[in-house]
This record gives C-alpha cells, sequence and structure tokens, in this order.
C-alpha cells in the first residue's frame, strides 16, 4: 500500500545534468515519484517510475539499490535518471530503499526481513491500470544483486533477472575485499560468532541454487577488475546454477571495475536486450 507519493521536481541544472547523462526522452517521457508504502506494516521509502503514455499496459521492474543504511541510498537526482531510463524503455518500475534508511521505519538488515521490502512492492502495482502485472522482471547491483537472488527464491513468478557485480558469497571469514569486511562488521554481528555464521550462510546463494526457479533466466554482469565484489562470486555461481540447471547468461567485462562506468553502454545494451526478450 502506497501511503505518500510525490513527483520529483529537479532544478535547472539537475535537468541538464539528466539529460547529458540519461538522453532527452529518459526526462520528457517518463515520471519518476518518491514514495513511501507500508510492508511489515514499517513505513519503508522508495521510487516508483513509469512511461507518460499510458494508452497500454507495461511490464513491472523492481530494482534493488546497493549499499546498507544511507551508504548506497539512491537519491532524487539519480533516481529521475536511473528509474526513468528504465521506464523509457517501456517499464514500470519498482524500487525499495529498504527498511530503516532514507527516513523510513525499521532496521537494514542486509537480506534478513528486509527482503519483504522488495515482495511487497509488488501488490503496489494493482495501483496502476496501466501495469501488466502477469510480467515481471528484477534488477540488482552490488548488495541489491544479494536481495535479487534471496528474493528469487521465495517468488518463483518473475520471467527474467539481472544481475550486476552481485553478492553471491558471503566469505565472511575472508579478507579479500576491504568492501566486504566493512560490510560484515556493520551487519553480521560479532565476527565467528553462531549468528555471524548463520547470516552469512543464508545470505549466499551458491550454498542453496536449487532453491531458484529454473524458469526465470538470470543475466550476470561483473566487471573483472571488481576490488569490491570479487568477480569470482559469479563465477563461482555459474557453476552451480549449470548443475541445477537455472538458466543464464555470464558476462564478464574486461577491466571493468564494480561500478562498470567504461562499459556503461554495453551495460545498458545487454539489460535492455534481455528485458526485451523476456519480458
Amino acid at each position: 500500500m502506497i501511503i505518500e507519493r510525490k513527483e520529483i521536481i529537479l532544478s535547472e541544472s539537475q535537468t541538464k545534468m539528466v539529460k547529458s547523462g540519461w538522453g532527452d526522452e529518459t526526462f520528457e517521457n517518463t515520471i519518476v515519484e518518491k514514495i513511501t508504502y507500508l510492508s511489515d506494516g514499517l513505513k519503508v521509502k522508495g521510487y516508483i517510475a513509469y512511461p507518460k503514455n499510458q494508452s497500454k499496459k507495461y511490464p513491472c521492474v523492481i530494482w534493488n539499490r546497493g549499499g546498507i543504511g544511507n551508504a548506497g541510498a539512491i537519491d532524487q537526482f539519480n533516481a529521475r535518471g536511473i528509474f526513468g531510463s528504465l521506464a523509457n524503455w517501456g517499464y514500470i518500475v519498482f524500487a525499495s530503499q529498504y527498511r530503516g534508511n532514507d527516513g523510513g521505519e525499521g532496521h537494514d538488515e542486509f537480506g534478513g526481513d528486509d527482503i519483504n521490502d522488495i515482495l511487497n512492492l509488488i501488490p503496489l502495482a494493482d495501483g496502476f491500470h496501466f501495469a501488466d502485472t502477469t510480467k515481471w522482471g528484477i534488477e540488482g547491483w552490488s548488495r541489491g544483486g544479494m536481495m535479487t537472488y534471496l528474493t528469487l527464491t521465495r517468488n518463483h513468478n518473475f520471467k527474467c533477472a539481472i544481475i550486476t557485480g552481485g553478492i553471491a558469497n558471503l566469505r565472511c571469514n575472508a579478507d579479500e575485499s576491504r568492501f566486504m569486511k566493512k560490510l560484515y562488521e556493520v551487519t553480521m554481528g560479532k565476527r565467528g560468532s553462531g549468528e555471524f555464521n548463520e547470516k552469512c550462510q543464508s545470505r549466499s546463494i551458491v550454498n542453496f541454487p536449487e532453491k531458484l526457479a529454473p524458469e526465470t533466466p538470470i543475466l550476470i554482469l561483473h566487471g573483472n577488475d571488481d576490488n569490491r565484489v570479487l568477480p569470482h562470486d559469479s563465477i563461482d555461481l555459474s557453476y552451480k546454477l549449470l548443475e541445477n540447471g537455472i538458466p543464464f547468461r555470464l558476462v564478464m567485462l574486461e577491466e571493468g571495475d564494480h561500478f562498470l562506468k567504461s562499459h556503461r553502454k554495453e551495460v545498458d545494451r545487454l539489460r535492455k536486450e534481455w528485458y526485451s526478450k523476456y519480458l
């Protein structure tokens, strides 16, 4: 249930930057709103984006952000560009900041009950007459990749998924990445404790890939030079997906960092083609 929604209005200078970064059509053809919605009784913040032309029905896409807490939260400028761009491709976009973030109630659990904040986006589509609620895609970047994998184990109705630089294996007792080590310290409790180990195991999709739906093809994108979420997260998972008959495509991008800035056009092309094929 959406309890508050407000269209994002940018300043003139921000509008110019959105048009420069994502194209005039992204700005001219879409509407992006900041919302507050209910999830498990909590008021959670998020976004919706959709085409201005509402004369036909559009498939729905859930977009899952990375980071932890307010670090990695999507501000209104980036929401106007990222979600507006996806809406301009012909989709209705639903995105959560996760509980406890951006002024929302609750506590960010990094893959715990905050998975419900993703699942509880789905009923929101019923409030849009131009939403084709029979067609859902889901996408996640970095920590959002982990959130997407976990969501896919609980809902098998997604037509496709896209993961970019996604966390697939929380090697909680390793120090391979300073970024991941910091995440462990903030989210997992005392290192080496039973709670710590249980959280690491239960949030790592490599431990239970059989729970993924064989009907949901996954596009996995990862930079070879990613020093935050290491490339072998996606490579290791690909072996598990093969063993379990999960359809997927793995694309490793040469010299790509965590944010794949130098591959932005290629990444957008691959994403657009994947959605077009399956939605």
